[in-house]
């Protein structure tokens, strides 16, 4: 074997790499696109629980003009009626607003919810509950004399303003 051929046979099996260098330049740069993209995947969370939360307030606002329809124009009683919060929407109803878990001759209306529905931005353990005003321990906000409903915002003790998803003092029925 000649010189030439012991050159060409070493560079054959020598092997290649990266040097230092080259992956900390990568890591440098992967470590610049997860701050500027994790960041708006916070965001993109957040937004689908506001837009969760308008489209629940949508539906539950629905079902409450159906029901009112359905019981002479009654509002219904969803914090102090049938036993439960949610009794009325959740169960039978008679043409007076009464409760019944089955459906009978005069329970012929609803149920309206099969569960009642919870408020993404509330704390889950409060993200249910139903009250009259935002004080940190409901996720629904309701008035009795009116039928309207608001929901709690991000934060709990305010009201959240559906055309922008910001929070409020007061509610926007």
């Amino acid at each position: 074997m000649n010189a030439v051929q012991t050159i060409r046979t070493i560079r054959r099996t020598a092997k290649r790499g990266f040097t230092l260098v080259e992956i900390l330049i990568v890591v440098i740069i992967l470590g610049i696109l997860a701050a500027i993209v994790i960041p708006q995947f916070t965001n993109a969370s957040n937004d689908a629980r506001k837009s969760n939360v308008v489209s629940q307030l949508q539906t539950l606002r629905a079902q409450i003009e159906l029901y009112k329809l359905q019981h002479k124009d009654a509002i219904p009683l969803l914090m102090t009626g049938g036993g439960g919060q949610w009794d009325v929407f959740t169960k039978f109803t008679d043409i007076n607003g009464g409760v019944a878990a089955a459906k009978d001759a005069s329970h012929i209306y609803g149920p309206y919810y099969q569960h009642p529905p919870v408020n993404p931005l509330a704390p889950a353990a409060t993200g249910g509950d139903m009250g009259a005003a935002a004080n940190g321990s409901v996720g629904w906000i309701y008035d009795v004399a009116t039928g309207k409903v608001c929901a709690s915002g991000t934060d709990s003790a305010k009201y959240l303003v559906e055309a922008d998803g910001s929070d409020s003092a007061t509610p926007t029925w």
